[in-house]
């Protein structure tokens, strides 16, 4: 739905346009990504789990599961990876219950309010500490 929902919070990009910013900004970076989508949290888990080993940071902005999963921070921790989330819009300048993200607690940062532009922030952080 992004590009179409709510775009005032949101913005206009689509979910393709976001990948392809990515893709761009990794390959002037000189590392990979591997952008994934999707609504269930279960997926989100396993995901998560098939990381570790695998990749060298997560890059998460989990939408709504930030405020009420405990499975994903879960998986975070577990998958022993840096961890770095993402909201595009500002979840503090939004309705109270998004003020608490589970996954904050496990992140090395947290970007939000940055639009597009927080993953690459997270992106360039994390191919530095990757070194």
């Amino acid at each position: 739905m992004l590009g179409t929902r709510e775009p005032v919070i949101y913005g206009h990009e689509t979910l393709d346009d976001v990948n392809a910013i990515i893709e761009h900004r990794a390959g002037e970076l000189g590392v990979t990504t591997d952008c994934r989508q999707s609504n269930s949290e279960g997926e989100l888990v396993t995901w998560i789990q098939q990381a570790r080993g695998q990749a060298a940071a997560i890059i998460i902005n989990a939408g709504a599961y930030s405020h009420t999963s405990i499975a994903i921070p879960d998986a975070l921790r577990a998958a022993e990876l840096p961890v770095y989330e993402v909201h595009l819009s500002n979840i503090y300048r939004r309705e109270s219950f998004r003020h608490h993200s589970y996954i904050s607690g496990v992140a090395v940062a947290v970007i939000c309010g940055l639009g597009v532009d927080g993953y690459l922030c997270a992106l360039t952080a994390a191919a530095k500490a990757a070194g």
